[in-house]
């Protein structure tokens, strides 16, 4: 396997020089670059990542720590996050925590031992001590952690007002919002709560109370769900609307009322939330509340690009959502 000293002897320079050009330190003629190229494409040189990065004291890598890349939201997040990164000339690792605790330290730890140059967090179940002691930059998602760490979300309890509005203008007298629980004493932050209290907020005002439906929390087994949502609309033949704290979910009430035989959006209608690319390919089509995917995407990175440049963030980032009407309503 060629080393450096092989590259630097083939090309007539010297091993400082050379080690000048990989690292892109200090002026170099773009003459002695494209020699230097040339060499090491011949000899199928390959340069020690991990020794550039002690030498850069950067690694180019961000971790990225998600519940689970199968959900289509945070299949999406990670797609936009990737191209973001990319563009700013980073790479991310990915790590599926499944919510589990000591697979999060276990992913932190990893990280940690790649020097990556920063963390976003997607899903934490860990008590924020675990990341104040990180000496990274970290940008939190949909979490508030603490003060000094910056987070990005969709305006939440505002989703929750339009579905839960959208439901009451298309004539629902008995609505339910149906969510996915969070188990563990440090979701309490975990900012999508706000969509039920949106939702909650909007009804009281209407002088509607509020009806809701928790399902299990790992949400895992979809025949499980379906068969909780199928059992509720059954105790609760009155129920004429629901607003879904996700896409996903959405999808498997619409799956329920097929198998209950009720008609949507005559009998019950239905609202989402995210507007990932399901909601527009299930039928009928998904009404639902849209988050910026893409724009949240570009600006975690940015932020996260920021930190490591070592400038100043504004902790608190919340992107306003759309409410897209469908066939469910």
């Amino acid at each position: 396997m060629p080393k450096l000293k092989d590259v630097a002897e083939q090309a007539g320079l010297s091993i400082n020089t050379v080690s000048r050009v990989l690292n892109n330190r200090g002026y170099i003629s773009q003459k002695t670059k494209d020699k230097v190229n040339q060499v090491m494409k011949e000899l199928n040189y390959q340069p020690n990542e991990m020794a550039r990065a002690l030498f850069r004291k950067r690694s180019n890598m961000i971790g990225l720590i998600v519940p689970t890349v199968a959900h289509p939201f945070f299949a999406e997040l990670a797609y936009y996050l990737e191209y973001y990164a990319d563009q700013q000339g980073y790479k991310l690792l990915l790590c599926n925590s499944n919510r589990n605790v000591s697979k999060e330290v276990d992913y932190i730890d990893m990280l940690k031992k790649n020097q990556v140059d920063a963390i976003i967090m997607g899903s934490s179940v860990l008590d924020v001590q675990h990341f104040l002691h990180l000496n990274l930059p970290i940008v939190s998602f949909d979490r508030v952690i603490s003060e000094d760490i910056p987070v990005v979300s969709s305006d939440n309890f505002e989703g929750g007002k339009l579905a839960a509005r959208l439901l009451i203008d298309k004539g629902c007298l008995h609505p339910v919002y149906i969510y996915r629980g969070i188990d563990g004493p440090h979701h309490r932050a975990m900012l999508a709560g706000d969509r039920g209290q949106g939702y909650e907020a909007e009804m009281w005002s209407a002088g509607m109370e509020p009806l809701q439906l928790q399902l299990d929390t790992e949400g895992i087994n979809c025949s499980e769900n379906n068969a909780a949502i199928i059992l509720f609309l059954q105790e609760h033949p009155e129920i004429d609307g629901v607003f879904a704290s996700n896409d996903v979910i959405a999808a498997e009430v619409i799956h329920a009322c097929y198998q209950l035989k009720k008609d949507i959006p005559a009998e019950i209608k239905i609202v989402g939330y995210d507007d990932v690319q399901i909601a527009s390919l299930i039928s009928p089509r998904l009404s639902t509340v849209r988050q910026p995917i893409r724009d949240m995407s570009d600006s975690i990175i940015q932020l996260v690009v920021k930190q490591i440049e070592g400038g100043e963030v504004p902790m608190v980032n919340t992107f306003p959502v759309t409410l897209i009407e469908r066939g469910t309503t």
